[in-house]
């Protein structure tokens, strides 16, 4: 029963370090791709899955459940169009969303 409740634990520890926002495409092009990388890294992270396809207007929430509780990040937004969007140093915890422009 310990060896439960110990496993138990650390999930609930590791959804706690979970980073939700909600993403909004505020542009007029669809957005293919979605990178968020904690700022300071140097490379970017791997395409965070659901957010592509994202159309105008619409958004989507985004769950990193990489272990890491980092608000501030990189982000990087590519187009079907080609043109890409990039910020740095976006914090993502508070107000809890993201719109890209």
């Amino acid at each position: 029963m310990g060896c439960l409740t110990i496993v138990l634990l650390l999930s609930g520890q590791a959804m706690a370090d979970d980073l939700v926002f909600t993403l909004t495409n505020g542009t007029s092009v669809v957005l293919d791709q979605f990178y968020a990388s904690p700022t300071g890294v140097k490379d970017w992270e791997d395409d965070i899955p659901g957010a592509e396809t994202l159309y105008p207007g619409e958004r989507i929430q985004i769950t990193i459940a990489d272990g890491r509780r980092t608000c501030t990040c990189d982000l990087l937004s590519t187009f079907v169009d080609g043109d890409k969007v990039e910020e740095s140093g976006v914090d993502l915890c508070n107000p809890g969303s993201y719109e890209i422009r």
